[in-house]
């Protein structure tokens, strides 16, 4: 049976892209069923339209509130039935109501290597307190920041040389691979969350 995921962005959608690249092989196992966007006019989205995906976008300032567009980005997610719900670059903290209807299905990549450096900016922190190692690390979406159970962690040496754009750049490249990776193993063998241990058989 092949799993259904749906990719949320709020951007170019390089991880998406890599995403559906990756489905175009049906040993795969997945699917993207649909692409969402938390504004208009993303990369994201145009290119899922354009590879003949569904496409949904749900802005947060349509709502009078986070709760509203939190309950609307719920049911637009849920009406795709997914088996995973992958943030590829979402820019938005999803809500009660997204967590409880997607514990332990929703996915986050995060460009460091957690529990350091959470936030929206981990290189550049990890550059300031001068580690040798960043990285990038997969996880199952909690209630707090970059804190839920860890799926994988990839490393990514730091250079003499690295400035911030450098360094996001090489972690990027090693974020989409383990991405790509991850989740076709998830999909095709499953997964279990103990305490804070994802297991894979």
């Amino acid at each position: 049976m092949t799993a259904r995921l749906v990719v949320l962005v709020s951007g170019a959608g390089s991880n998406a892209r890599a995403l559906l690249e990756a489905c175009a092989a049906p040993a795969y196992g997945a699917q993207v069923v649909a692409v969402g966007a938390d504004r208009p006019g993303t990369g994201g989205v145009a290119l899922a339209a354009a590879a003949g995906v569904a496409t949904f976008e749900v802005p947060v300032g349509d709502y009078p509130d986070r709760a509203a567009w939190d309950r609307a980005l719920t049911e637009r997610v849920a009406a795709h039935r997914p088996d995973l719900v992958i943030s590829a670059g979402f820019l938005r903290l999803a809500g009660p109501a997204f967590l409880s209807a997607f514990r332990n299905r929703f996915l986050n990549t995060h460009n460091s290597l957690l529990p350091a450096f959470p936030g929206i900016h981990g290189p550049r922190d990890a550059l300031a307190y001068g580690v040798k190692l960043a990285g990038a690390t997969l996880f199952f979406v909690d209630e707090g920041v970059d804190t839920g159970p860890i799926v994988a962690q990839v490393a990514v040496p730091v250079q003499p040389d690295d400035t911030v754009e450098t360094l996001t750049e090489r972690i990027k490249v090693a974020e989409r691979a383990q991405l790509v990776e991850c989740v076709g193993r998830l999909v095709r063998e499953g997964w279990t969350i103990t305490e804070r241990k994802v297991s894979i058989p």
